[in-house]
């Protein structure tokens, strides 16, 4: 039976390797993160962090578009307007999406390698490095997602995110540290598995965010946290679709940026808790 599976699935990507030439599309995904937020011993309404979690969950609910061809794609969040989120205004808290870099994603596939565009604390980064290449698992589990077929793949990921309870966890009010300083991470890193769910009748190895290598479009993916699905698709426009890789910024390794963004995390944290520690030594 997998014998039989495997030839069918040559012949349908042999098929599709034919029709590929200059192949180009765009692709609309919608993403949502799910968030645990630990209040620690803050003493909180429980309407306020009923509140409170609610913007946390929109702002974390984004709409991304794939522009891509045969060797080129960029992955950018679509722009909404801002919505009146309660007391404070503003946006929500992002948590980023499955990766550390937050800005508009260009993956060149014939280079393996590639580019984001990213503004930490004011200042413009250029995040130029490999593509990380999975070991994916080709499966036998198919699905249907919008009009295609979809084949089920899975890998394994070393994902890193912001720990957020590092940064804004609440001082002692009694001043002591010898709790608080027991040694908490930046980020949190940690193995996942990732599954995908890719058509070879979309014949490019393009996908969302920073995943690619498939023998088809990936139409939905997911790690522990967050899910990302295709809801709209348009195949080969009329008009030609020109991809632009991003070029301002101070040119970085992914590397690099992480060191940048975690002393800029350990900044913030030291900052937060020196406001909490003023607030609690003022009269009320």
């Amino acid at each position: 039976m997998k014998n039989k599976w495997s030839i069918g699935l040559i012949l349908v990507l042999l098929c599709a390797s034919t029709y590929a030439q200059d192949f180009q599309g765009k692709a609309t995904y919608q993403s949502k993160t799910q968030v645990n937020m630990d209040f620690g011993n803050r003493k909180i309404p429980e309407d306020r962090k009923k509140e409170m979690m609610e913007r946390i969950k929109k702002a974390n609910e984004k709409t991304f578009k794939l522009t891509f061809n045969q060797i080129e794609s960029i992955y950018e969040e679509e722009e909404q307007l801002e919505q009146p989120s309660g007391r404070e205004g503003g946006r929500g808290p992002r948590f980023g999406r499955m990766g550390v870099s937050d800005g508009d994603l260009y993956k060149n596939l014939k280079d393996q390698r590639y580019l984001v565009k990213n503004e930490l604390l004011g200042k413009i980064f250029l995040i130029d490095d490999e593509l990380e290449k999975l070991d994916w698992k080709l499966e036998s589990d198919t699905k249907q997602i919008g009009n295609y077929t979809a084949f089920k793949a899975t890998a394994t990921k070393t994902i890193k995110r912001p720990n957020m309870r590092a940064i804004f966890r609440r001082p002692n009010r009694d001043g002591t540290t010898e709790k608080e300083d027991k040694k908490e991470e930046e980020f949190i890193i940690k193995e996942v598995e990732i599954v995908a769910w890719y058509t070879p009748e979309i014949p490019v190895n393009q996908g969302p965010f920073s995943y690619w290598g498939l023998p088809g479009l990936i139409l939905a993916v997911s790690d522990d946290i967050t899910t990302i699905v295709c809801s709209e698709l348009t195949l080969n426009p009329t008009e030609k679709i020109e991809i632009k890789a991003p070029s301002k910024g101070k040119r970085v390794t992914q590397a690099e940026y992480d060191k940048i963004s975690q002393e800029k995390m350990k900044e913030m944290r030291e900052n937060f808790r020196s406001r909490r520690n003023r607030g609690d030594g003022r009269p009320q």
